[in-house]
């Protein structure tokens, strides 16, 4: 990967930034971009999602979207990496792509001494059997856009309106729950050193 342009966005709303990745990705003049953002309350359904799975949407807002994979939550407190990238020219095909972007997030959790696993067959990142962080992409003409969501000091209850990532009774964390002192700043830090380690 050549060196990405990162861009701190703080929070911004769900549907104009899907809008804009699809541009970006779409365009002749094409150049690598890294986004670390977080949106409002929001849930969203990727390709493969069962509506069913929103048991009690209550007053949030649900968006049908093009990444792959189930029904999630985003919400403040949690961050929320895009990957606009040329998966092409790093050779990377799309189960080995979500494997970096597990390994990514498991380097970021050890910066917390919170040791995670993976579950074969469901993407994502897990805690003592809770999962911690989402992985949903879409790949269009070699691309890929989407990304990854890592629960850092957020209110989860919203997740419990849901059947997460698909799978009902399936419980969340956050690394506030780890590291009382987690501050959003520097999770963004470790991550954009790990990105530069892990996609090389």
């Amino acid at each position: 990967m050549t060196d990405p342009i990162y861009r701190q966005l703080g929070q911004q709303a769900y549907e104009p930034t899907i809008q804009k990745m699809v541009e970006l990705v779409s365009a002749d003049d094409f150049k690598e971009e890294i986004w670390f953002l977080s949106h409002p309350p929001v849930y969203t359904l990727g390709t493969a999602a069962n509506k069913e799975h929103i048991l009690n949407p209550r007053d949030i807002e649900v968006i049908q979207t093009d990444r792959g994979g189930e029904v999630t939550y985003h919400g403040p407190g949690q961050l929320v990496i895009y990957f606009l990238i040329d998966i092409k020219e790093i050779k990377l095909g799309p189960k080995a792509l979500v494997q970096k972007l597990q390994e990514l997030i498991s380097s970021i959790l050890g910066h917390y001494d919170i040791e995670s696993n993976f579950i074969e067959g469901a993407p994502g990142v897990y805690v003592e059997g809770k999962k911690i962080a989402s992985i949903g992409l879409r790949i269009s003409q070699g691309k890929t856009y989407h990304g990854i969501s890592i629960n850092v000091d957020m209110d989860l209850t919203p997740f419990s309106f849901i059947n997460p990532c698909g799978y009902e009774g399936l419980e969340v964390t956050q690394i506030k729950n780890y590291d009382s002192n987690v501050k959003m700043k520097d999770v963004e830090s470790i991550a954009q050193q790990e990105i530069s380690k892990i996609f090389v």
